[in-house]
Parts: C-alpha cells; sequence; structure tokens
C-alpha cells in the first residue's frame, strides 16, 4: 500500500516544475489551490486487479458492455409521451450527470445502457406512468488515456470508443519501442481513492494470439510501458500518476 503523504509530495513536485512567473502571493494562492486539487485526485493505495474487461474484436457488441461517460449523447423514448418530448439529445455533462425534464439531474456515467434505464425508469416512475422506455447511443465523446513510458510518442492519446482498447492505445502511441518490455505492460485506472493496474503481456497477445491480454480502456486510464531491466513502482509508476493527478487538477 502507498501512503497518502509520497502520493501527495510527488504531486506537490510535479506543480513546483511546472508554474510560471508571477507575483509571490498570487503564485502562492495559485499553487495552493492546484496542488489542494491535486492531493484531493491523488490516489491513497495500489490495488492490483480491477475490473479490466477483454476487449472483443467484434464491434458490433460494444454497446453490450459500453458504459457510458462524459460528453456522450443519447435519446430516451418512452413509450406514452410525444415523439422528443425533450428526451432527445442528452448530453452527459463533465461531472456525469444528465439534465433531464421531470426528473432532473441524474447521474449515467459509469453505467451500461441497460443499467441506465433501469435508473430512469426508476425515477421516472414516480412522476409518470408508462410502460416502457428505451436508450439510444446518439453519439459517443471523446476518450482520452494516458500513453507513458518507451513507447514512440508518449503522452495523451483520443481514441474512439469502438476502438478503445490497449493495443490500440499503444499502437496510437507509436508502438512499443524496442528496449520497452512488452510482456510487462501496466494498466493503471484511478477509482476513487484507489489505483487499479493489471499487467498485460502485449507480446503475447501480437504473437500468440492471446485475445485476454488486450482490455478494454476507460477514459483517463493509464498504459505504463517499462524498460526492459524490470519496473520499480516508486521511480517509474507513480511519477507519471503525479503528473496525471496534475493535468486533472488543471483541466477541471
Amino acid at each position: 500500500m502507498i501512503r497518502k503523504k509520497g502520493l501527495t509530495a510527488l504531486g506537490a513536485l510535479a506543480v513546483a516544475g511546472c508554474v510560471g512567473i508571477m507575483a509571490p502571493s498570487v503564485q502562492a494562492e495559485e499553487n495552493a489551490s492546484v496542488n489542494a486539487d491535486i492531493a484531493s485526485d491523488m490516489p491513497h493505495r495500489v490495488v492490483e486487479g480491477g475490473d479490466f474487461k477483454t476487449a472483443t474484436l467484434r464491434p458490433d457488441r460494444l454497446l453490450e458492455t459500453y458504459r457510458l461517460t462524459k460528453y456522450d449523447v443519447i435519446d430516451i423514448q418512452v413509450i406514452g409521451l410525444p415523439e422528443g418530448a425533450g428526451m432527445s439529445d442528452i448530453m452527459i455533462g463533465p461531472d456525469g450527470y444528465a439534465q433531464l425534464p421531470y426528473v432532473g439531474s441524474v447521474k449515467l456515467a459509469g453505467l451500461t445502457l441497460d443499467e441506465a434505464k433501469a435508473v430512469l425508469m426508476e425515477r421516472m416512475g414516480q412522476y409518470l406512468r408508462f410502460p416502457d422506455m428505451s436508450l439510444i447511443m446518439k453519439s459517443y465523446g471523446p476518450r482520452k488515456v494516458y500513453v507513458m513510458g518507451e513507447v514512440g510518442s508518449p503522452g495523451i492519446q483520443e481514441l474512439s470508443a469502438d476502438n478503445l482498447n490497449a493495443y490500440a492505445a499503444l499502437s496510437s502511441a507509436g508502438g512499443i519501442k524496442r528496449r520497452g518490455r512488452s510482456t510487462q505492460v501496466q494498466v493503471l485506472r484511478v477509482v476513487g481513492d484507489t489505483m487499479y493496474y493489471k499487467t498485460l503481456n502485449i507480446k503475447n497477445y501480437i504473437k500468440k494470439h492471446d485475445l485476454t491480454q488486450n482490455v478494454v480502456l476507460q477514459d483517463g486510464d493509464i498504459i505504463y510501458v517499462p524498460r526492459s531491466n524490470g519496473i520499480k513502482l516508486d521511480e517509474d509508476v507513480l511519477p507519471y500518476v503525479s503528473v496525471w493527478a496534475m493535468y486533472k487538477a488543471l483541466t477541471k
């Protein structure tokens, strides 16, 4: 387990190196605000495992497991209500909530379409009587993941929803360099105050067609490719987590 103090310190060091020249009082206030945001975003513990699902090779099955996220747009068709009825082009906001007629703000991010339907049926059923509804994906919001370490072009990669997997992200970042350790690729996901990680053997995915070695990513995931000499969590991985937290704090 990684202590909060050490993680927060990493975040503070990252910010210290990125703040520009400004008046001392203003700079101190800016630093305090950013440091507070970073501290709140930094994970407090690291756990192996988590909800990493194997990527499918069939785009037509995407909606079976797809989870809604910010900037997705859906249409809601309620049987018994006039067509439209304020239920078209519903966008999920950056906070994960959608604003809907009758019921107001409802958190939909993180839910499958079936789960979102169940939530809306329950909420709207308190105000309206109707036999059924359907949810239709109108458009997908942008997905950004962070690919770090021994790849051709490390940094933020934007992927489409139907191509949101570890192998696609690595390819988008220019592939794994020769000195990169393709058998020990780390996928990191921060949920609340916990960072979950999974080790992928991309070499086996490519050469042995082991489909279990490619997982579905979520917006904000981190992929880290270590050098061939192995991984040191405190030296190799945690600095990238601090940069991730700083980026989130600065783009809120």
